[in-house]
């Protein structure tokens, strides 16, 4: 097993060591942890894969942050729904009414709750980004591979 330990700390190294400053590391880890959250199941993977491309992030760390956060993901959903419930002040039915209705009712609703949880989601996500990165940004200029590498 220490075997293991040592291989995937090796591979971790060496994905620091790929010309990444901390402060970088932190906004792709950061950003991958938020997106992870979104509270709309399928979407955090493809979204990151597109954002560390077109900002030329370290893919492999924000795939990796956002795996870490699926979790919280699902955990989320609800209180992101009753938050955006509140921000919208939307007035839905309770979700056990939802059920007796006709499908394509259905499926307006959850389309409405799903859009409101997404807009409570952008409200938290901006100032944990931002939080997140401030944090581990001080962490990993602690860490000895990356102080080595650190052009910040």
């Amino acid at each position: 097993m220490s075997r293991w330990f040592a291989g995937r700390k090796r591979q971790i190294e060496g994905w620091l060591l790929q010309g990444i400053s901390p402060r970088r590391l932190a906004l792709t880890l950061a950003l991958g942890f938020a997106i992870g959250c979104i509270p709309v199941v399928g979407v955090p993977t493809l979204l990151c894969a597109a954002l560390a491309l077109a900002l030329k992030l370290n893919l492999p760390a924000i795939q990796a942050a956002n795996y870490l956060a699926m979790p919280l993901q699902v955990l989320l959903i609800l209180p992101f729904m009753r938050l955006g419930g509140w921000m919208f002040a939307s007035g839905h039915q309770p979700a056990g009414t939802l059920l007796h209705e006709s499908p394509l009712k259905l499926l307006w609703a959850s389309g409405g709750l799903a859009g409101e949880a997404l807009g409570a989601w952008m409200v938290i996500a901006g100032p944990s980004v931002v939080l997140m990165t401030l944090a581990l940004t001080l962490v990993l200029r602690r860490v000895p591979v990356l102080a080595a590498e650190s052009g910040d």
